[in-house]
């Protein structure tokens, strides 16, 4: 006894035993690197889908059951990224989402978006690592760039031989993303960027980085293709992460990086051509808390039928099946939201704020579909072994970016009340003094 409790490995090997296969020691469940089947479409939402729509969903779900669960507990604890797995990503088939031609897959919008759940459903980095990489990189340069950067760039990074990242935030200018103060200087020839950016996901490894920086002739915000590379750039690593701690976000300094006139975005000339990217980019990452909250419901689901307490499985007490029941409702109402996004975008009725509160809300109700999850694994709600933990640290920077819940709930106030909300009256009424 003393062997297994103490000393583990080291101790048996001395007496002869074989060393301890912990999983038989301690019963448990099954852990999340087998994952469990798909049981939360309690309303049959397939049905609302295309057959190309649910074709997607379930090659994906296949996928990235197989392939990606039984790596990330381990990427996770180290805060690694698994390049290795960087191939099976690209076997998807999802990168470029709904951009049509340049080796791009021209999804719809709700295709795209059922892939990105399902992704996040098993691991929300890797689904972060995909739409940094797609729905925003890839995007601008689809939406704002010159034909002959969309065929020089976009084949390679749909087939994810190379790997972007997107560059807005900055260490002053989070929220308040249009104020940037990276700076481009026109130069013979091109462009000399200067300035910092913060929190940029797949920055310390990608090939191809948009930035965005302030012109310095017409004070208007601008894009930049910047390479990996580039003399007078820096990337480092943002250490400590408590969720997402596979993504590799980076802090970023430009010192007179020089950008050719031939990348710099043409479509680029104001921060509202930045937020036609934003647009479409809230739309994926709505579908993130969905897909994170069904994965963390099917675990839930399998794991109250095999852990025993009391003799019976805790499926057996009422507390715990009325909160799995509440945990399916929340998703039931996310989908039904998400859904309804897609299909707003699709018919271009699709507003600024359908997009906020659309990401506002699904965070919100996938926060408290997680915190119930964790309760319902009590100890091993704290380990990632079994998903719950891993989602439930995962879920707290997707409650943060693309907006905070905050940012996107006055994007929405501000258009159903017409008053603009962002600063504080007394600091309005100072500014226009």
């Amino acid at each position: 006894m003393y062997c297994i409790v103490d000393a583990g490995k080291d101790m048996t090997s001395k007496i002869g035993m074989p060393p301890l296969d912990v999983s038989i020691a301690f019963p448990q469940a099954t852990s999340a690197s087998v994952f469990p089947p798909s049981v939360s479409d309690y309303y049959q939402f397939d049905d609302l889908l295309t057959p190309e729509e649910r074709t997607i969903r379930r090659y994906v779900r296949k996928l990235v059951e197989k392939e990606i669960a039984p790596e990330m507990v381990k990427f996770w604890e180290k805060a690694e990224f698994p390049f290795h797995l960087v191939p099976k990503l690209a076997a998807l088939r999802i990168a470029g989402g709904t951009i049509k031609g340049y080796g791009c897959p021209g999804l719809s919008i709700t295709a795209s978006a059922l892939a990105i759940a399902e992704v996040a459903r098993v691991d929300a980095s890797c689904s972060t690592f995909i739409l940094v990489h797609s729905s925003l990189a890839m995007l601008t340069i689809a939406l704002c760039g010159s034909e002959d950067q969309k065929h020089k760039y976009l084949p390679s990074l749909a087939r994810f031989d190379t790997i972007a990242c997107w560059a807005l935030t900055e260490p002053d200018y989070g929220s308040d993303a249009s104020s940037l103060s990276t700076t481009a200087t026109k130069v013979p020839g091109g462009w000399l960027l200067d300035g910092q950016k913060r929190w940029i996901g797949n920055s310390t490894f990608a090939d191809v980085l948009v930035v965005f920086a302030r012109n310095m002739s017409t004070n208007q915000i601008n894009g930049y293709i910047v390479k990996k590379g580039t003399a007078g750039l820096k990337v480092s690593k943002i250490e400590n992460k408590i969720g997402l701690r596979i993504v590799q976000n980076g802090d970023i300094l430009l010192q007179k990086v020089f950008v050719p006139d031939e990348d710099w975005l043409p479509g680029v000339n104001s921060f509202k051509d930045t937020s036609k990217v934003l647009a479409v980019s809230r739309v994926m990452v709505a579908w993130q808390p969905i897909g994170i909250a069904m994965g963390v419901y099917d675990m839930c689901h399998r794991y109250l039928q095999e852990r025993k307490q009391f003799g019976v499985p805790l499926a057996s007490f009422q507390i715990n099946q009325e909160k799995l029941v509440r945990m399916l409702g929340n998703i039931q109402g996310m989908f039904l939201v998400g859904w309804r996004l897609c299909k707003l975008y699709e018919t271009e009725k699709m507003t600024p704020g359908h997009a906020s509160l659309g990401k506002a809300w699904t965070s919100l109700k996938a926060r408290e579909t997680v915190s119930l999850a964790r309760e319902l694994l009590g100890g091993n709600g704290i380990v990632a072994d079994f998903l719950v933990a891993k989602a439930f640290c995962d879920l707290e920077p997707i409650f943060s970016y693309e907006g905070t819940y905050e940012i996107n709930s006055l994007v929405t106030g501000r258009e159903i009340t017409g008053i603009a909300s962002f600063k504080p009256a007394a600091v309005a009424r100072r500014s226009s003094l």
